[in-house]
């Protein structure tokens, strides 16, 4: 995960009072990303109270860490969201811990600026003061060159889904 970075100014905890801006952003979030995972999305917007409730449960939890950085205007510029699974110690994964980055998304008025860069750096320091063996994500295209520059590279596994 590479050296332990300054705090970063302008990237803060967040807190209840960002929930509404937080579904906002998340919103932003899969609008952009398509493809046959994503489409047809549910025409149900009942997922977004339900987001809001897992948000606010896991604004407190001890596994979640969710950064975000103010836009002048009053509402959120960026967020990202780290959550640390304890699984199985194994010969690739020593204590067990994998951290997870979660839709680190910047709203398009505030893009070009370091937002997201600033919040990654927040999650891996936060992932490695938990002492996390291993971090994943899943990058968009967009995202793709920074978190290769940030030291990410392809997973080994191949990744398969299903939907019961």
């Amino acid at each position: 995960m590479g050296q332990r970075t300054e705090p970063r100014s302008g990237v803060r905890q967040a807190v209840e009072y960002d929930l509404v801006e937080l579904v906002r952003l998340r919103t932003l979030l899969f609008e952009h990303l398509g493809g046959d995972f994503f489409d047809p999305a549910t025409a149900d917007d009942g997922w977004l109270d339900a987001l809001a409730v897992v948000l606010k449960e896991q604004l407190t939890a001890d596994t979640v860490r969710i950064l975000v950085v103010d836009g002048a205007d009053g509402r959120l510029a960026a967020c990202g969201i780290g959550t640390v699974e304890q699984r199985l110690p194994g010969p690739h994964l020593p204590n067990g811990r994998i951290g997870q980055v979660i839709g680190v998304v910047t709203d398009p008025a505030h893009r070009r600026r370091g937002h997201s860069r600033a919040i990654m750096r927040g999650l891996l320091d936060w992932f490695r003061d938990r002492e996390v063996a291993r971090v994943d994500l899943y990058a968009s295209a967009a995202g793709e060159p920074l978190y290769r520059e940030l030291g990410f590279t392809p997973h080994p596994d191949p990744a398969l889904y299903l939907r019961p």
